[in-house]
Parts: C-alpha cells; structure tokens; sequence
C-alpha cells in the first residue's frame, strides 16, 4: 500500500505540493491527472525516494522509500524522459536493471521485447522517442516491481502501442497484485486504465475518488424523437448536469437512477431510449462541477 500523508515539497520559494494525501491500494492503478506545472512529476518524484519532502511523508507498506535501498528494489520509476546509460544498449540495461532488482525475470522481458519489436543489440541512443519509451517499460515490466511510477507514458506512443501498454497495466495489477501510479496531461489516454484517480493543480489535490464510486448515481442515456417535443416540466424532477440536443437526438447526463430518466421520458414517445457508457472525462466534469472548480481551466 502507498500513503502519502500532508506531502509538501519546496524548491527555494515556491511550493510544488502542498498538504497532499492519498492512498493507492495493492492491485490498484491509480492516475494522476494535471496540466503541465501541476506537480505531477515532482509527485512521483518524491515518491520514487529522488526527492525528501519538506513536510508530511510519503511510504510503501509503512516504509519512506528516500535513501531505503530495501523500499526502492519494490519501485521501478520511468520518467517523462527515460534515462539510460550513455551508449547502452537495451541488452545492457538489461544486465544493469537485473543487478539492481532482485526480482528480475528474463522470461518476461525477453517476451516483451519481442511483442514490442525491440532490437536489443542497438544502442538505445538511436531508437525514437516513442521506441526509448517502449524499451524503458520493457525494463521497468521485467524488474516485476510491486509499485510502477510512470510519469506521462503515453506520450511518443502510437495508438496501437498505447493499446499494448494498457494491457499490461491491467495484467499487472490484476493478476500480481502490483500497483501502477501514472500521470497524464490527458483524461482520455486513462480512460479504461485506471480505478482510481486524482487531480493535481498547483501543487494540491483537488479530487480523487474511486471511479466505480463516481459512476454510481450518474447516467448518460440518448433519446431520439420525431418531431422533437417541447420537454415543458417533463424533466423536472431529474437532476440534470448537461443537456444537449442535436439534430433529433436528446442527450442526457442526469445524477439520477437510469430508471427514473427513462420514466421521465417515455410519455414524450421517444422513437428508442439508450443509455450510453460514461466516460472518465464526463464523470470529472461533473465532479469538479460541483466542487466548484472548471475542468478544462485546469486541464488545459
């Protein structure tokens, strides 16, 4: 398990996490969502055992990761730049990586090496940005870490490859128990990935919720009509968050049973009513709706 408790961090007078708290369980994968400057990467960084908070702690199953060589063989963290010796090749970071983590396992790196397409005798200095990102998360899955930081991952990785690396997230932790810490700029690229997530801004957590909880309560549903009706009060007894009409379509995000907003519209004689999956982005904008905070502001 992973506490973090009253986390702040200074760098001379500015403050890159203030008063930040949060628990990731085992078998968990949490994200870490916050524009550029929100604190993300000083986070992980901190959790990693690089930095020393300023204030409050940080520890992995009751144990501060900085200057514990025994809490840091648990942790593997990939940074938004992935580092690697000067003119190594994969074969050789490798070897370095097996030396650091007892937990190594030839078996798995070699298999993703091959489902990534990674020549491991070239130098690593020559591979593309999305190729070094590809050959750093070979390593970091070999080392069969029990905690996976990853700071902005996605990035440099075509659609296909993004795909591939969410697999390996939800094996990782269903099947070993293990827990994946990511951070994104981008709520889509966590978007059937996470059970958890939180929001950063200005160095503080604004939100974090588990998202089976968040979807609890709320509903999405598409109604068509023809002609489209005038509503008057037929929906005023739902809670409705958005509302959206295109074309002959009525769309509907209600903090309300589906039950009751199909109720609502059946006596208007919709043609077919559909209830429509949620996505993260849709859940975290009505969440930061009502605490009061405007989504994209901080996204963007």
């Amino acid at each position: 398990m992973v506490e973090v408790k009253g986390l702040t961090k200074c760098f001379s007078k500015k403050t890159a996490l203030s008063d930040v708290s949060f628990t990731v369980e085992d078998g968990s994968v949490f994200g870490l969502i916050g524009s550029n400057g929100a604190g993300k990467s000083t986070l992980l960084r901190v959790l990693a055992g690089i930095y020393r908070p300023d204030a409050g702690s940080a520890a992995f199953d009751g144990a501060a990761p900085f200057e514990n060589s025994a809490v840091k063989e648990t942790i593997v963290f990939v940074g938004d730049t992935p580092y690697f010796l000067p003119q190594a090749t994969l074969r050789d970071m490798a070897q370095f990586y097996q030396a650091l983590y007892p937990a190594w396992d030839a078996a798995r790196y070699e298999k993703l090496r091959e489902v990534f397409g990674l020549d491991e005798g070239a130098k690593l200095r020559t591979f593309s940005r999305g190729m070094q990102r590809q050959a750093a998360l070979v390593l970091a899955f070999a080392c069969r870490p029990k905690y996976l930081l990853l700071d902005e991952i996605f990035d440099g990785l075509d659609p296909v490859m993004r795909k591939t690396v969410q697999r390996l997230f939800a094996d990782m932790a269903a099947q070993a128990g293990e827990a994946v810490l990511l951070s994104s700029h981008n709520l889509r690229e966590l978007e059937g990935v996470c059970d958890h997530v939180g929001i950063l801004h200005r160095g503080n957590l604004l939100l974090e919720r588990e998202l089976d909880a968040l979807k609890h309560g709320l509903c999405k549903v598409q109604a068509v009509f023809s002609p489209m009706p005038d509503f008057g009060n037929a929906l005023h007894g739902l809670h409705i968050q958005k509302q959206e009409i295109r074309g002959a379509v009525l769309e509907l995000l209600a903090a309300d049973p589906r039950e009751d907003v199909e109720a609502a519209l059946l006596p208007l004689h919709p043609l077919s009513v559909e209830t429509q999956p949620l996505t993260l982005e849709e859940i975290f904008i009505h969440e930061m709706e009502v605490a009061g905070y405007d989504l994209e502001n901080i996204l963007g």
